[in-house]
């Protein structure tokens, strides 16, 4: 096989070709958003442990919180759960068979997006609004 030439065959479609859609931004967007709750998950565990150790300790972590930083964590580490839950909804209805046609997952990724945007301002209003 010394002066064998490969054989012409058609090459696996790569990233330079496809489109980009709105469904391979809500794949790509779902695992980011997979890893980004275990960092949140690891957080959570640090803010409890302020919490159990008292308010010594909780009054730099409930100040950092409050702060700028803090609440844009907090927006995304809401907005990045919102995210997870309704596009594992939608994968869920995709497994009944259904939503499988690409204007059907194209409206259903839409409103997964929409929703990871609009539920942290929701769940601010209620807590800020709410009784």
């Amino acid at each position: 096989m010394a002066g064998a030439t490969r054989p012409e065959r058609p090459l696996s479609p790569h990233v330079q070709i496809w489109r980009w859609h709105v469904t391979m931004a809500t794949s790509i967007l779902h695992r980011v958003t997979g890893v980004g709750l275990y960092g949140g998950m690891i957080l959570f565990c640090f803010w409890l442990m302020a919490v159990a150790a008292g308010p010594e300790a909780y009054e730099p972590v409930g100040a950092f919180l409050a702060g700028p930083i803090g609440q844009i964590g907090l927006y995304l580490i809401v907005a990045a759960f919102a995210y997870h839950l309704a596009n594992g909804i939608r994968h869920l209805v995709f497994d009944t068979g259904n939503g499988l046609k690409p204007a059907d997952a194209e409206t259903s990724a839409w409103f997964a997006i929409l929703f990871a945007v609009f539920a942290p301002l929701g769940l601010w209003a209620l807590v800020t609004f709410g009784s």
